[in-house]
Parts: structure tokens; C-alpha cells; sequence
């Protein structure tokens, strides 16, 4: 893999534009995928505490020292050396929103990771019916500024969200993580992040595979000789987003790493713009409480 590229946060923290995700990965898978994923080159990755996986991430990370021929191959590691080349982000859940709540959260989850500071903390959904994420937020300054965190921000924000949260908010969010492939391309929300000097962060950035099969997609797949998967984290990457997708094999997490060796022109990009249709694979922020 060559190395992803570094975005600046607006704090100028540096993320990896190309994470490893681990929702809906089991606990008990969680350490071996993230041991390979090391072993292909990622450095940022991505759990939460509704995940259930993060002490399995913490034991794939621990794993990194001293670790060899974890996936059989051959061929000179190019696996990060320390903890600080990693970058990990972890997520406050819906129910522990609210300032103390969401303190103790982040306990638990430090505990799990077994870390001294985590990289980014995030609000995992907004909530909005519940009326606690500018509270929850306020917990979040608070571990920024103790130096808990190096960097924080909220997944699933719609704009409205956005603007209540600022009317409180002393920090703006470096991140605000969302659902977002061809098929659901997020225009205005992206636009309202340039403005602010947030980052957009795909999650299920292949739409749950469904894309996959995209006809669109596969005929630029056949035409620059690579894959479906890959034609769309380049997209990701061109776009300037932050893309975290999922792998469960090895060969698919170095599939996924493999989209440094060719580019989309200005016009394969054209083509994918045209394939918004809004459609989620999950479920919509104003729906999660």
C-alpha cells in the first residue's frame, strides 16, 4: 500500500484520508482485522462504543509490536512502528448523551482501548428528539481541552443540527462523519462542512456493496483496469472526503488500499455526480433517538 495521504484537521491535527471501519465487526474478529490492517498500511481506525469491538481493536494495536507473519504473505511490512503514527476515533452512543453520561462513556472506553489518549471522540448520532447533544458536546470541549482527545467532532449531523450545535459549541467540530456514497452524495451537507472548515467522513462509503454492481461504476472500473470498490474510494479521495470503508478478508483490505496508482478525470467524476439518487443504506439522524 502506498501510504494514505494526511488531511488537516482544522485544528491541524493530520487524519488519514483512508481509515479501516469496524462497525458490525465481533469482538472476537476485531483484533486480527485490525492486526492485517496494520500489515497493509493503514494507520486511522474507526470503532465505537456501540460496537462492542473496542477492546478487540486495542488488542489488534497492542499487537503491533513484535507481530510477525500475521497474514502469511511475503514481502517487506510496511506496517506503522508506534502508537503515534495511528489515528483512532471512537463514538459516544445515544444513550449516554448529556455532560456526566458522556464522561463516564469515555472512561469505559479508554479503558477498553487501553489508550492514553484517543485521537478523535465523536457523537456518534445527534439525537435530536432527546434535545442533549449541545450538552453532550460541552463533555467533548471539556476532554479536548484536558488533552484527552486530540481532536472532536459528531457523525450523522444534518445542517439544522449543525447550526443548533454551533450556538453553543466554543469548538467547531473537526469532523462531522456521514453516510455518503454515489448514490448518496450529500451536496448541501458537504457544502455547509467547506464553509464551516469541517471535514466530511463517509461512512458505508460503498453503500453497503451495493454500488457495486452499478453499471456506471463497472464500466470505469473495466476502463481504468481496477475494481468497483476502488473506482469509488478514489472518487471518495478526489472529493476530498475522509473514507473509512469495512473489509473482512485480507485481499479486500489491500483491494481497498490499492487506489494510489490511477485518477479519475474531471469528466469519470461528472459521471459518478449524476448517479445521486439519495438513497440510504441507513437509517436517516432525524429517526435515532
Amino acid at each position: 500500500m502506498t501510504t494514505s495521504p494526511r488531511l488537516s484537521l482544522n485544528n491541524g491535527v493530520l487524519i488519514d484520508q483512508l481509515g479501516f471501519g469496524l462497525y458490525k465487526v465481533p469482538p472476537e474478529d476485531a483484533a486480527n482485522l485490525v492486526i492485517m490492517a496494520l500489515e497493509a498500511g493503514y494507520r486511522h481506525f474507526d470503532t465505537a462504543a456501540m460496537y462492542g469491538n473496542e477492546s478487540g481493536v486495542a488488542r489488534g494495536i497492542v499487537s503491533l509490536y513484535g507481530v510477525e507473519g500475521i497474514h502469511g504473505g511475503s514481502g517487506e511490512s510496511v506496517r506503522p512502528t508506534a502508537r503515534e503514527d495511528l489515528f483512532i476515533t471512537t463514538k459516544v452512543w445515544n444513550e449516554d448523551h448529556g455532560y456526566d453520561a458522556t464522561l463516564r462513556a469515555f472512561d469505559n472506553s479508554m479503558i477498553n482501548l487501553g489508550l492514553e489518549y484517543v485521537d478523535m471522540y465523536l457523537i456518534h448520532w445527534p439525537c435530536p428528539r432527546r434535545g442533549l447533544f449541545q450538552e453532550t458536546y460541552r463533555a467533548l470541549e471539556t476532554l479536548y481541552h484536558e488533552g484527552k482527545v486530540r481532536a472532536i467532532g459528531v457523525s450523522n449531523f444534518q445542517p439544522e443540527h449543525l447550526d443548533r450545535l454551533l450556538e453553543t459549541a466554543e469548538v467547531v467540530p473537526a469532523v462531522n462523519q456521514i453516510e455518503l456514497h454515489p448514490w448518496l452524495q450529500q451536496d448541501e451537507l458537504r457544502e455547509k462542512h467547506r464553509e464551516l472548515g469541517i471535514r466530511t467522513e463517509a461512512w458505508s462509503p460503498l453503500g453497503r456493496g451495493q454500488i457495486l454492481k452499478d453499471p456506471d461504476i463497472l464500466a470505469l472500473a473495466a476502463e481504468h483496469q481496477v475494481t468497483a470498490a476502488q473506482v469509488i474510494l478514489r472518487w471518495h479521495l478526489q472529493l476530498g472526503n475522509i473514507a473509512i470503508p469495512k473489509a473482512s478478508s485480507w485481499d479486500r483490505i489491500k483491494e481497498n488500499a490499492d487506489i494510489f496508482r490511477f485518477e479519475l478525470s474531471a469528466l469519470d467524476m461528472a459521471d459518478i455526480a449524476r448517479l445521486d439518487r439519495g438513497h440510504r443504506t441507513g437509517s436517516h439522524p432525524d429517526n435515532v433517538n
